[in-house]
């Protein structure tokens, strides 16, 4: 599971990484990268609280689709308020692709597998993502509520990477 985690990481940060100035992702590409990124989150969250019986899982799960949730909401409300169309990429499209096929991996495993895989994965997404807007989503915004929008979820999800990587450790 880690392995496809990794190929998504890979995917993520060689597409949203900037070679030039002028190859940075614009505004659109930017707010449809980070409503992927949380729309996966929340998929994913919602199989493991079809699959998992654990309760830190479960409870790591319920945070998922809580704040991805709101940031989504708060995401959505932006665009609209900017009359902005978030503008469908390659970095969305290929994390999209990765995700599908962990969730499908995941579909096969039960119990503390299942438990472990999925944690695992969330910490290498977290800190996949949390290095994207990092690096590359919030320098690369031009618009000042984008970047701020931006920055509060980096700010949560470094949050849930702390919170993934304590669910881990505790799986061990």
């Amino acid at each position: 599971m880690l392995k496809t985690t990794l190929f998504a990481a890979a995917l993520l940060l060689g597409a949203a990484a900037p070679s030039a100035a002028a190859d940075a992702p614009s505004d659109p590409q930017i707010a449809h990268i980070a409503y992927t990124a949380g729309t996966i989150d929340i998929a994913a969250a919602k199989q493991a609280l079809a699959k998992s019986h654990n309760k830190a899982v479960r409870s790591f799960a319920q945070e998922m689709v809580r704040d991805h949730s709101a940031v989504n909401a708060k995401a959505l409300a932006l665009v609209k308020k900017l009359h902005v169309t978030p503008q469908d990429n390659p970095t969305s499209d290929s994390l999209t692709k990765a995700a599908t096929a962990e969730r499908d991996k995941l579909s096969h495993l039960s119990g503390a597998a299942f438990d472990r895989a999925y944690v695992d994965n969330e910490v290498a997404y977290h800190k996949t993502v949390d290095g994207a807007l990092e690096s590359t989503l919030i320098p690369s915004a031009k618009n000042g509520e984008l970047k701020s929008l931006l920055q509060t979820g980096l700010t949560l999800f470094r949050e849930h990477l702390a919170h993934a990587e304590h669910v881990a450790k505790a799986l061990r």
